[in-house]
């Protein structure tokens, strides 16, 4: 039976997912809109693309670092209390920013930053099957995400209207604000809620390699492993090649450009939003193997498309896949796994998959010139049909929650009571 639009926000019902909810959306929106504030600002201070690059490259490097090195934090330390400092810590970075004026410390500020945010996004997610019923996961993840791509879409054209018009340093004011309405939220919400145990530990690095061989040995979580790490290897490739696709494939300039980038947003909102409509109707392995395939089919249709506005009706197909599957990662994880290990695995996992996004903008960059964007692209549909044949088949059995064990040793570390649904 299909959800209606109000079984779709049922989880909205529930105060601690509420609360968690407009969080994640005032933190996500102000962050996207002051991305596009430090870029501006750095460019306009350097007109140097490396120091640009460096900006670009601060967004997603610390989520590798948390991921691979600092992961059993997320497991061992109070979840609330971390979330919490996280906000606290980008609300001082963004409220410093004003003041500051060289290059290098914009960019040491915006990494310290970004280590918060590896933190408090994979807290987020490891936190919402402690928030709603099982029944009611898909719709909270959807929730999430939807709010997280729909800022994706809007945040970055407000962000460069307010830096033209006031100036970086306003998109950093707001941007220090909605971290302090974040944490005002996230800290309303009951400790017991966000976590219903905590890792005993082995010692640092057991911990870590404990939470490497969890995803290894969890079939949900090699599927997101494995499957998305191969789609995000097309990712990283078709990044490189879309402006040149946009530009000098279909002649369309940069209002092209932004339309291919804006179809993919658009798509994206829609894809997560239905993505708990699609669910219902199919088990998981299909939705996630049919969400993968749906990728293919955009980026194939982008790379024989014969103008700028067939592309963009292609990259509302891509986005509209995109959007469902990473709803579909967010909960084999979330069910794959226990909660004592669950944020080390998503860190884990989503390091992985940047690695693998670095890996394929690099190839995608090498290749660009001998073979052009059409074929980038059409590659990257390839590579996507094989990621939709690994998703499906490793994702297959899945479908009830299968937590993997991990070693604990006793007498080390402190459980918090079980959560009931609010």
């Amino acid at each position: 039976m299909s959800l209606g639009p109000r079984g779709r926000l049922a989880p909205l019902n529930r105060r601690g997912f509420r609360y968690l909810f407009i969080a994640t959306l005032g933190s996500s929106f102000g962050t996207l809109l002051a991305g596009i504030a430090l870029a501006i600002d750095v460019k306009d201070r350097t007109d140097s693309g490396l120091w640009v690059g460096a900006v670009l490259l601060v967004e997603f490097l610390p989520t590798i670092v948390v991921g691979l090195l600092l992961g059993p934090l997320l497991d061992r330390l109070e979840r609330r209390s971390l979330m919490v400092g996280a906000d606290l810590v980008r609300a001082l970075v963004f409220a410093t920013l004003p003041f500051v004026h060289t290059p290098a410390a914009i960019v040491a500020l915006a990494f310290v930053a970004g280590l918060a945010t590896g933190f408090f996004r994979p807290a987020v997610f490891a936190g919402v099957p402690n928030l709603v019923p099982e029944q009611e996961l898909p719709q909270a993840n959807a929730l999430l995400q939807t709010v997280e791509n729909a800022s994706w879409a809007i945040a970055p054209i407000l962000g460069g209207l307010i830096a033209a018009v006031a100036g970086p340093s306003a998109a950093y004011w707001i941007n220090a604000v909605s971290f302090l309405v974040s944490a005002q939220l996230i800290a309303r919400i009951p400790r017991r809620r966000l976590q219903s145990e905590r890792a005993l530990t082995r010692g640092h690095w057991r911990d870590l390699s404990d939470g490497f061989l969890a995803v290894l040995r969890s079939r949900p979580l090699l599927a997101v492993l494995v499957a998305w790490g191969i789609a995000q290897l097309a990712f990283g490739a078709a990044n490189v090649a879309e402006i040149f696709l946009a530009k000098d494939t279909f002649q369309a300039g940069d209002f092209g450009y932004g339309l291919l980038y804006g179809a993919i947003g658009a798509g994206l909102v829609f894809g997560s939003f239905a993505s708990t409509s699609v669910l219902d109707r199919l088990d998981m392995p299909r939705t996630y193997g049919l969400s993968l395939l749906a990728m293919s089919v955009g980026f194939a249709g982008a790379a024989a498309s014969p103008n700028v506005w067939v592309a963009a009706l292609s990259c509302l197909v891509l986005g509209a896949g995109n959007g469902c599957a990473i709803v579909c990662n967010a909960l084999l994880v979330q069910r794959g796994i226990a909660d004592s290990a669950r944020g080390r695995a998503l860190t884990f996992v989503m390091s992985a998959t940047y690695v693998l996004v670095g890996v394929g903008t690099v190839v995608g960059g090498a290749l660009l010139e001998p073979f052009g964007p059409r074929w980038i692209w059409a590659a990257g549909s390839v590579t996507l049909v094989v990621a939709a044949t690994v998703g499906y088949v490793l994702a297959r059995g899945t479908v009830e929650p299968a937590p993997a064990p991990v070693p604990e040793p006793a007498g080390r570390g402190v459980r918090a009571p079980a959560p009931a649904a609010n």
